[in-house]
């Protein structure tokens, strides 16, 4: 096991789309939203055993979430559990955990990877990694790892690579498209050139650092200045006073798509970003019916529909075909699964209406 590679797990979101079963209190990534007594974060976690050892590994997560992070993952010590004071997108987020590792090890070779992904296919995950970081290692580039798409999804960001029809694993972008409509979706996946991005970045902490010097000046100013304050006890006083510096940004957009020495390396890992119910309900096993049920129920002239529900009260459903139905302490939505992405809207107005306390 080579003792530069670290592992960055991104955490703090809060994952509005799975309300309510998401909440403020306690997001999706310290949830076991598979069904099989882990949560997200400690699979995620477990898919980095054989890149790197556990002190190697860093969660970046908001400060509100510090004891669900300590209690899902006991191995991590405290400096390996970065504490963002406010929510500022991934940017400021892989800066933090960048210059900090950069503090403790120059010749780091660095991870990135969200908190909420799922992967079945962890030998090609490891390999793909393990490619990756051998890149980075040897040449100063930015790397992704760009998916397979088995559809014209909309929903996914695409990555354009410049040679698709070459042999080497490691391929030049040469553009980054957001969400596409779906005449643009099947043009991409007819092409052959377009992969999915799965928003995992591999670099070394030097080019990282680098492409923030150049693309991101005062990002790397403020991270520069607080490289002293990081493993002793000003860290936390330093990051408060400093974050709300920051500008809100993704990582994609303040770097990535702006760099001319970004590679992807396109793989098949079996993947999903497990952002949405209606994502959770194609990774979960279905009954005869294609339901998907989590918790006391009985349903009757019910199909294709992802119920999750607390054990401990019974609910009986009848007559629903292509339903959400989540129950999670205050608050039990019912929703077409084809209306999902309206769910971000009801919350809005619940907390509008009724109150923080539903959020």
């Amino acid at each position: 096991m080579e003792l530069n590679n670290y592992v960055v797990i991104m955490a703090g979101g809060v994952g509005t789309r799975f309300w309510p079963y998401s909440r403020v209190t306690n997001p999706k990534q310290f949830q076991d939203m598979m069904g099989i007594g882990k949560s997200l974060i400690q699979l995620t976690i477990e898919r980095f055993k054989d890149i790197c050892p556990d002190e190697n590994i860093f969660v970046v997560t908001n400060a509100d979430y510090a004891d669900l992070v300590k209690t899902q993952l006991p191995q991590l010590a405290d400096d390996q559990i970065l504490l963002e004071p406010m929510m500022r997108n991934t940017a400021p987020c892989v800066a933090y955990a960048s210059y900090k590792i950069q503090q403790k090890n120059p010749n780091a070779n660095i991870i990135v990877a969200p908190a909420d992904q799922v992967i079945h296919k962890l030998d090609a995950f490891t390999n793909s990694l393990l490619t990756a970081l051998d890149a980075t290692a040897k040449e100063e580039v930015l790397l992704t790892l760009g998916i397979q798409p088995s559809r014209p999804d909309t929903g996914y960001g695409y990555i354009q690579m410049m040679d698709s029809e070459a042999t080497t694993k490691v391929k030049k972008v040469k553009t980054f498209t957001e969400k596409p409509n779906l005449e643009l979706a099947l043009e991409f996946l007819d092409s052959g050139d377009y992969v999915w991005n799965a928003g995992i970045f591999i670099f070394s902490a030097a080019t990282i650092v680098k492409a923030f010097q150049k693309y991101m000046p005062e990002l790397h100013g403020i991270f520069k200045d607080l490289q002293s304050d990081f493993y002793t006890d000003r860290e936390a006083d330093a990051i408060r006073r400093t974050y709300s510096q920051c500008h809100t940004i993704s990582i994609d957009y303040g770097i990535m798509e702006k760099a001319d020495n970004v590679y992807v390396v396109p793989c098949d890992l079996g993947w999903s970003d497990l952002g949405t119910w209606k994502s959770l309900y194609e990774q979960l096993p279905k009954n005869k019916e294609g339901n998907v049920l989590s918790g006391n129920i009985m349903a009757y002239e019910t199909t294709n529909s992802i119920i999750k529900t607390p054990e401990e009260q019974l609910v009986v459903v009848q007559g629903l075909d292509n339903y959400i139905v989540a129950k999670y302490k205050n608050v039990l939505l019912i929703c077409q699964k084809d209306q999902e992405q309206r769910i971000k809207h009801f919350l809005e107005e619940a907390i509008k209406q009724k109150g923080t306390q539903f959020s």
